[in-house]
């Protein structure tokens, strides 16, 4: 595999991403709300891999108190299965460590087994569900936590 660097995500990352996030979420987030997650410095942090300087994954976490609350985990589907997303969930996890963060939680589709699996393999726990969750086919959220960071 070509060799995959690992570091906090540019505006110029942006039009690579919306490529990943197109081909990875059926409710892609926009351009202007990258942008805007991305000069919320203060609230916002954002990873993303990269192979030959394209951006070819991405993951973000939002800052509240002394919670992180990732918002997306994505990867090119060229690039999937090959331990790129744990490796961005683990660089998530150390800045939150560094931050003192004390825990985290995400949502993620009842239907993304895949996505949970990993998601355990770094230990967080299925705390709960969110009925109806996505706006594209209400489909339900498993809730999870990872605490003691």
């Amino acid at each position: 595999m070509d060799c995959v660097n690992i570091s906090h995500m540019k505006i110029e990352d942006i039009e690579d991403i919306l490529i990943v996030e197109n081909l990875c979420f059926t409710v892609p987030w926009s351009k202007e709300s990258f942008t805007q997650e991305l000069l919320n410095r203060e609230l916002t942090r954002y990873v993303c891999a990269r192979v030959e300087n394209r951006a070819i994954a991405y993951a973000g976490m939002w800052k509240i108190c002394d919670e992180g609350h990732i918002t997306n985990v994505a990867v090119h589907p060229e690039y999937q299965k090959k331990g790129i997303g744990g490796k961005l969930i683990c660089h998530l996890i150390n800045i939150a460590q560094k931050e003192k963060i004390k825990k985290m939680t995400l949502e993620v589709r009842k239907s993304n087994t895949a996505a949970q699996k990993l998601y355990l393999k770094y230990g967080f726990e299925i705390k709960g569900v969110r009925k109806q969750y996505y706006s594209d086919n209400k489909e339900d959220a498993i809730i999870m936590w990872r605490d003691n960071l």
